[in-house]
């Protein structure tokens, strides 16, 4: 089975870039994209969270979160991956067609493809990690048994 390369928000798996337009609720709160809450939680708990998460675009989020202008909470990378599997979880379970779409790539294996993240893609080269694509798989399987 051949893979599932995405990136951009076009396309037949454009819903799987965290950049898409799927709102969804978290922690009481609504969220425009995964990428609004991914960001906002490197500030949990702090007036930048709150200002990431009522920013206009995705883009603008993402150039909020990376920016060391805002304190970086001091576990950022020991809990990173469960805060992205978190978002995801809320997304696709709140949107029953993102859910359809997921589970409709059976074994595949899913990659975000760009030279511009060796963690969450693949590097472009497939010498990164994939973090996203894989916990868009584990997530397929826990949906798929539950």
């Amino acid at each position: 089975m051949e893979p599932i390369l995405f990136y951009s928000t076009k396309g037949m798996y454009g819903a799987f870039s965290n950049f898409s337009a799927h709102p969804f609720v978290l922690n009481n709160k609504r969220w425009p994209t995964t990428e609004h809450y991914f960001q906002a939680q490197k500030f949990a708990d702090t007036e930048h969270e709150e200002a990431i998460r009522m920013i206009a675009s995705p883009m603008v989020a993402a150039r909020m979160g990376r920016s060391r202008q805002r304190p970086l909470r001091k576990d950022w990378d020991a809990v990173k991956d469960d805060v992205m599997r978190k978002a995801l979880r809320a997304k696709f379970t709140q949107h029953q067609d993102l859910q359809s779409l997921l589970l409709s790539t059976g074994e595949a294996q899913l990659i975000e493809h760009t030279k511009n993240d060796s963690y969450w893609a693949d590097g472009g080269d497939g010498s990164g990690k994939n973090r996203l694509g894989i916990l868009l798989m584990e997530l397929r399987d826990q949906l798929r048994t539950s």
